[in-house]
């Protein structure tokens, strides 16, 4: 088999279509085709049915897309080992966590690390969905949860802490509630239940609310912690904020002080084979340094 349709068929069954997978590989979407048809010709196979809709693998191409998958892994394994062999820690490095800690957190934090490692290039996913560490979809996470796939090395990082917030703005267009019952004329912000949450627990306050017999003036629900968290710097009303999203680069005010919510500890995770990596090591170490430095 050829390598380089190979390689093709791997882009088309992850993006399936061919289009997206000729804008990932900087081809024509009939160079793609075309390599797709020559492949199937020289296996004698038919690996996807075409639909108006995009491309569905065939028992035959999903047989196939499991073998590339694992040959894509053990290339980007090798490139990994490759690139840790030389004295300083260079090659790319591609992190996950969730939109809000990327954005309110970590992202401010890399200028300093990347001025050390100038020879690394950072690659940064936030998506509030577990990508895929095994499949080297990305090299390491953050994660506020205990990771659930096996064979992934784990570091405990820090624990976070959830109190009441509002903004300034906010507190002036109503009184500052002093018990859970005043919170009945009041916005509140909430975690959209049609939404898989980054973090269990997530509307402790609005069920703290519920359980008092509260009902808020008004509910906007968003769909991640980081639109919860501009929404309330914004003025729109009150939410349950993580204290990260708050501490050092916001005037958010916390209010209910004697209400806490559940605490969680995050974790910092990486693949097995990851385990010796120098850029895996030098962002772990630099990681903890700045947690060291930060107030959670």
């Amino acid at each position: 088999m050829d390598w380089d349709k190979l390689r093709v068929f791997h882009a088309v069954a992850d993006a399936g279509s061919f289009t997206h997978a000729g804008e990932h590989l900087n081809l024509s979407q009939s160079a793609v085709s075309r390599q797709i048809s020559a492949l199937e010709h020289d296996l004698g196979v038919t690996l996807f049915h075409r639909h108006a809709r995009g491309l569905v693998r065939t028992e035959q191409g999903e047989l196939l897309y499991n073998t590339t998958k694992d040959v894509h892994r053990k290339l980007a394994d090798t490139e990994s080992l490759l690139m840790d062999s030389t004295e300083r820690p260079s090659g790319p490095l591609k992190i996950t966590t969730t939109v809000a800690f990327g954005s309110i957190w970590l992202t401010p934090r890399l200028k300093e690390f990347i001025d050390l490692y100038p020879e690394i290039t950072l690659t940064i996913l936030l998506s509030d969905e577990e990508i895929d560490l095994g499949m080297r979809e990305a090299d390491v996470a953050i994660r506020l949860n205990p990771p659930r796939q096996p064979d992934l090395v784990q570091r405990r990082l820090m624990t976070l802490h959830n109190h009441v917030y509002a903004s300034p703005e906010y507190l002036k267009t109503r009184p500052m509630p002093q018990v859970i019952e005043d919170l009945g004329s009041h916005n509140l912000v909430i975690y959209g239940e049609d939404f898989r949450p980054p973090t269990a627990h997530v509307n402790w306050l609005q069920q703290a609310v519920a359980k008092a017999g509260v009902t808020p003036a008004n509910l906007l629900k968003v769909n991640n912690i980081y639109g919860i968290y501009r929404a309330v710097q914004s003025g729109v009303g009150i939410a349950a904020l993580p204290d990260y999203t708050v501490r050092q680069i916001s005037n958010l005010v916390r209010i209910l002080p004697e209400m806490s919510g559940p605490s969680f500890d995050s974790y910092f995770v990486y693949p097995e084979e990851l385990r010796h990596s120098k850029r895996v090591g030098v962002f772990r170490d630099y990681l903890l340094s700045k947690i060291g430095e930060s107030q959670f």
